[in-house]
């Protein structure tokens, strides 16, 4: 898929989930140095492509707490591990906890790559409660909140640079090794 069709899919995905969505929360109060993101433009593997599209595709179903099909709605974790399965036929860890602390590559944050795990604290501190799958161009899909639904989001936003964790990349062969 060209860069320019997939930055119009993106657009297009943002544009309606901008439409269905409640902005984040107000950011918290600690302050931390904030991620240097690499939006370049890249390559991926067909698994990445392939949970990109999925990913998107669920933009706009309810978030619902411990949700992880479309028919129930997701949370963040169910969203990830319904659309790894079902796009890449990998089984991952149910919650955020799990997997964040999974055996997966570490990737930097100037090194995301379409279909890498991205974990927040969004209560503050470093304790992990909140994760979205990288859709590329600094983009992430996330079911972020209750009486929301899942959503195109951007790591630009002070809210997600404030709260970014860490990243891991669980999809096999997608592209270069992090240095």
């Amino acid at each position: 898929m060209s860069t320019s069709a997939r930055l119009i899919l993106l657009v297009c995905a943002a544009l309606l989930s901008a439409c269905a969505s409640r902005p984040p929360p107000p950011a918290p109060v600690a302050v931390k140095p904030k991620p240097v993101f690499n939006y370049a433009s890249q390559s991926f593997s067909p698994a990445a492509e392939d949970v990109l599209f999925r990913a998107l595709g669920l933009v706009g179903t309810p978030y619902r707490w411990g949700g992880n099909t479309p028919a129930s709605g997701f949370d963040c974790s169910g969203l990830i591990g319904f659309v790894y399965r079902d796009a890449a036929g990998i089984s991952l860890p149910r919650t955020t906890r799990e997997l964040i602390v999974m055996r997966a590559q570490d990737v930097s944050e100037n090194n995301l790559q379409t279909g890498d795990l991205i974990f927040f604290a969004t209560g503050g501190g470093s304790q992990v409660s909140h994760a979205g799958i990288y859709v590329g161009e600094g983009r992430f899909v996330h079911a972020p909140q209750t009486g929301g639904t899942v959503k195109l989001d951007t790591l630009s936003k002070a809210y997600w640079q404030n709260a970014y964790l860490s990243a891991k990349r669980v999809l096999p062969g997608n592209l270069a090794r992090n240095p």
